[in-house]
């Protein structure tokens, strides 16, 4: 299958992850696809690899300018034909794409969607010979998704007016957006949809309850120092302080917000691609242009706004498939914050409501009591076992029946006639002494004083869980004050039990064990070599990922190859990169290197490598003839090439590659090697 030979020689993969290559298939074949797979599950190759097995052009509508240039910087570093036409371009790189377009050699031409809106851009892909649109992010197309771009609209009227299949790809979209895809970018026709797993079985996933929550993130940043990390943060003043902290604990940090000029957030990405170890603090407008493989961790100072925009965001740790780790950091401020931002916002009331439930399968994450994997995946549909790799896996919850208590709070609420928020209903089931109490005769209700065996800490907790489930609502008509939900009332009526964790807010103990890259033994290698990419990626002003990701530094860390073929058998070494980069690497591991002619460095890992070296052997014993006393006479390395690579190994085939008078002298020694083996 051609695809399977362009994934090994130009990405440099032995086989396709799984649930990739009948996504590939489909789209080499010209269905329409609608593709939904994890965060760093491979989307960005399932519409890159078709592009080459293609004819034509492959167009690709991309939401971001810093994540297109980096994945034309990855592909032209391949050694493909790749180009965008994006408001950062300088005047050579434009020429470059039009001359490209012109010859009809460039194969993946990116661009934003708001070019779509240009008459002269729809001229240019008439012209183009465009045969297949890919739209990466597809969920952008959703209107009330928090990343809705309103030109995504004009890619269903761009497929018409083309007449070519469409290859849509996103990580997040639930069935409502789903179908939002389907209508606008389908034409409401059926593609043929791949739901790849949501797992991403290599991040961690963790929780803490906030108790100074500087402190908390300081602290698990200093246990991954040199790591590369996001910290996502619910405001742009707290990217800046939370920012200037880590850097004074000795952290290389900066922070990210919308409110930044468009040069300094460009630095601020630039930086986070080349250097390692860097942390971003950063408000939700950093990290769908990051196509960084090696982002080792990330951490929430604020509970995100949904289940979707966690999943989204801790999608962006550990894209090479090696470990990686999460914190969320939540309390009831958070919950009471975001309660409001979705009943104060512009939604009509369905999507209010759906913004709630999302937000609810959120806090149910938070607050779960068994697995967070199977809480998270059994949201998206799936049916997981208990992973091993979540807090809850690693220490289990002690739990409590609490229907007892809640109870009491809901009681407390209601005989207050729900106008009170969680600190003076705490005080009225504790039995506290204060003037808002005796003011308003609180001390005379049934409820009052019912929880003295729950100290104040123990209540916050409880009340937190029970708005974490739904139970307690803040009302925003009522400046916050706690309304019970129908969730509630089965608890109220006896016809329910809730189960909740001993939770000791004091204590948000928390810190996942930090996971080596690579053995002891390994490290040093594996530092001399990101050292080396430092130094290239540096020089070439681009992402170091783009030269070798981690993955593929940890694989020659620990295989150590010692030739370019061994080098040529490492993941994610393609042709062009060990042309470019092999003998610069393989000096970092095994010191000196021999020169190796071009027309054997392409064949190298191949087992025409081999063969060829076998035919170069056989042509050295004989170059002065059978007896040693003839004029001196060898092949080109070209011919040796040709020959290595023989389909149909006879004694006409070798002469007619490398001519009679040399066929005299070496054709049975070279059709000897040919059919040895």
């Amino acid at each position: 299958m051609q695809a399977a030979t362009l994934l090994r020689d130009i990405f440099g993969f032995d086989g396709f992850r799984p649930g990739q290559e009948e996504i590939v298939d489909a789209v080499v074949a010209g269905r329409n696809t609608l593709a939904i797979m994890p965060t760093g599950g491979g989307k960005s190759l399932c519409f890159q690899l078709p592009a080459l097995v293609r004819p034509g052009v492959t167009v690709v509508i991309s939401p971001l300018i810093a994540l297109m240039r980096d994945q034309v910087r990855g592909l032209q570093a391949a050694g493909v034909a790749a180009g965008a036409l994006t408001s950062g371009n300088t005047e050579e790189e434009t020429e470059a794409v039009w001359a490209q377009l012109a010859a009809g050699t460039l194969k993946l031409l990116y661009m934003a969607p708001e070019r779509l809106a240009s008459f002269g851009t729809q001229r240019m892909l008439r012209e183009a010979n465009v045969t297949l649109i890919a739209v990466d992010e597809a969920h952008c197309v959703s209107q009330w998704g928090h990343d809705f771009r309103p030109d995504y609209l004009r890619i269903g009227e761009l497929r018409g007016m083309l007449d070519v299949p469409l290859a849509a790809f996103t990580a997040t979209a639930d069935a409502e957006t789903q179908v939002e895809i389907v209508e606008k970018l389908f034409g409401g026709v059926s593609p043929a949809t791949f739901l790849r797993g949501f797992d991403r079985p290599n991040i961690h996933l963790a929780f803490a309850v906030k108790d100074n929550p500087r402190t908390q993130i300081l602290g698990f940043a200093a246990a991954r120092k040199g790591q590369s990390g996001i910290v996502y943060c619910g405001t742009r003043a707290k990217t800046e302080t939370l920012s200037a902290a880590l850097g004074q604990a000795g952290h290389s940090a900066c922070h990210y917000h919308g409110g930044m000029d468009a040069q300094a957030r460009r630095d601020v990405e630039r930086r986070f691609q080349q250097e390692d170890g860097l942390i971003v603090t950063a408000t939700v407008a950093f990290g769908m242009g990051i196509d960084k493989p090696d982002i080792r961790w990330v951490a929430h100072a604020d509970l995100p706004k949904s289940i979707e925009g966690y999943y989204q965001e801790i999608g962006r740790a550990g894209r090479d498939g090696e470990p990686a780790e999460t914190m969320t950091l939540y309390g009831p401020d958070d919950i009471r914050y975001r309660r409001t931002q979705i009943d104060e916002g512009l939604a009509p009331p369905e999507r209010r409501d759906a913004d709630h439930g999302r937000l609810n399968a959120l806090l149910g994450l938070a607050e779960a009591l068994t697995c967070r994997r199977v809480n998270l995946l059994r949201y998206f549909g799936e049916d997981p076992q208990p992973c091993g790799n979540c807090d809850l896996c690693d220490t289990p919850a002690e739990t409590f029946d609490a229907t007892q208590a809640v109870r009491m709070a809901l009681s407390a609420a209601l005989r207050t006639d729900e106008w009170f928020g969680a600190g003076h209903l705490i005080d009225i089931v504790m039995g506290a002494d204060t003037p808002k109490i005796r003011e308003r005769g609180h001390d005379a209700l049934p409820t009052y004083g019912v929880g003295r065996e729950w100290n104040k800490r123990q209540w916050q907790a409880i009340f937190r869980q029970m708005m974490g489930r739904d139970l307690f609502r803040p009302d925003p008509e009522r400046h916050g004050a706690l309304r019970m939900t129908e969730a509630a009332r089965p608890i109220l009526r006896g016809e329910a039990v809730v189960i909740l964790r001993r939770d000791t807010v004091t204590n948000a103990k928390f810190s996942p064990a930090v996971r080596a890259m690579v053995s002891e033994e390994d490290a040093p290698l594996l530092s001399a070599l990101k050292a080396k990419r430092r130094a290239l990626a540096e020089a070439a002003g681009g992402p170091a990922y783009i030269i070798f990701n981690d993955k593929t530094l940890i694989e020659m860390a620990e295989a150590k190859p010692a030739t370019l073929d061994q080098m040529a058998r490492i993941g994610g070494v393609g042709a062009k990169k060990l042309e470019s980069y092999g003998r610069a690497f393989l000096e970092v591991i095994a010191g000196a290197v021999d020169q190796v002619h071009p027309a054997r460095m392409k064949l190298a890992g191949r087992t025409e490598g081999a063969v060829y070296d076998r035919l170069l052997a056989a042509q050295a014993d004989l170059a002065r003839g059978p007896d040693g006393h003839d004029k001196p006479m060898s092949c080109s390395a070209a011919q040796l090439a040709k020959v290595a690579q023989l389909r149909q190994a006879d004694a006409d085939a070798v002469a007619r590659v490398i001519g009679e008078r040399h066929a005299e002298r070496f054709g049975d020694a070279f059709l000897a090697v040919l059919t040895d083996g």
